[in-house]
């Protein structure tokens, strides 16, 4: 890997408010999504812990998380050291909340590899997953110029996802449509992207299945520095600012004044939809085999993940979740089935 290090960046400051249905207490609080867990035990942010942890180890586990759900937080993220806890004064998109601890990363670790995890998924077959993560980060490890993207062929149409259309991979590469068959001599190639769409409507996002288009995860493995490049390419101002708010918070403590003055001015931004899209020159998908996963972005997504994965294990091992999202679900069903005919 050319001597650079892994880094895990586990994204965990969004609202999640499509799944506020689901995640709202009996008594009207709203509990983000990332701390809740789908069958009870740890949450859905201590997962994405220990996805980040398959690669490196914990000290290099960083996670983002807004000023605002600290009371959530800060049991669950006790174990990582504390500067690794990087707070984001408001939420203005994934795009800052990626940038922010990115700069954090390069500041201590100029030469590092990152794996950018979201803290929102649920994934059956953990391991299968992990041997994925490990191999995209050798690649980015490998190839510092391009970032790897992993991709899950789809089952349906789905308009609240992105699509990734991969292009012909090189003649001489041994892969299967990108994928990288582990231990196969020679096979070190992602295919490239010919195509990245976010959030298609549905007739567009049929056509990009019938063109082969993978779901776009939202794991990412690259260097920092080619992340880097992606932002400047569309505001480099954006990422000098940016910049200078790290630069100030060497410590990256809890109370970043700098941070608390920059946000407020800040266009609120999509990664996937206002930095990568349309630098497709630059990106690789590696399309992985089924590892059960499903973004728990809506409670329809909920719905479906848990018919798919059947009642069994409702109760898992120990951990700081707020909310089981099973028992929402079946709660809900039962206020609204409708009463018994005599």
């Amino acid at each position: 890997m050319s001597g650079s290090k892994v880094w895990s960046l586990i994204l965990a400051a969004g609202e999640g408010t499509r799944l506020s249905s689901l995640t709202t207490t009996a008594g009207g609080l709203s509990v983000p999504k990332q701390f809740c867990s789908l069958r009870g035990g740890a949450s859905l942010l201590e997962e994405a812990l220990a996805r980040g942890e398959a690669v490196t180890s914990r000290h290099r586990v960083l996670a983002v998380v807004a000023e605002f759900h600290r009371r959530w937080w800060e049991g669950a993220l006790r174990s990582l050291p504390p500067q690794n806890v990087i707070v984001q004064p408001e939420n203005k998109g994934t795009a800052a909340g990626l940038l922010l601890p990115l700069l954090h990363i390069v500041l201590r670790d100029p030469g590092a590899t990152v794996l950018v995890l979201p803290s929102d998924h649920f994934v059956h077959d953990e391991a299968g997953l992990a041997q994925a993560l490990r191999l995209a980060t050798r690649l980015a490890g490998e190839d510092r110029r391009h970032v790897f993207l992993l991709g899950l062929a789809p089952e349906d149409a789905d308009t609240e996802l992105g699509y990734i259309v991969p292009g012909r991979p090189p003649e001489d590469a041994d892969t299967e449509l990108g994928y990288i068959v582990p231990g196969r001599r020679g096979g070190r190639a992602a295919a490239p992207v010919q195509r990245f769409v976010e959030k298609p409507a549905i007739d567009l996002a049929r056509l990009l299945m019938s063109e082969g288009a993978m779901l776009n995860m939202f794991i990412i493995a690259a260097s920092a520095r080619a992340l880097l490049r992606l932002y400047a390419a569309r505001d480099p101002d954006f990422v000098a600012h940016m910049a200078e708010v790290v630069e100030r918070d060497r410590l990256g403590t809890h109370d970043a004044a700098a941070a608390r003055q920059l946000y407020p001015g800040l266009p609120t931004l999509d990664f996937s939809r206002h930095v990568l899209q349309g630098q497709e020159p630059w990106l690789r998908v590696l399309t992985i085999p089924d590892c059960g996963w499903s973004d728990l972005g809506t409670p329809r997504r909920v719905a479906e993940t848990l018919a798919r994965i059947g009642p069994r294990h409702l109760n898992g091992a120990a951990g700081s979740a707020y909310i089981n999202l099973a028992e929402q679900q079946a709660r809900q069903q039962r206020n609204v089935e409708p009463p018994a005919h005599a």
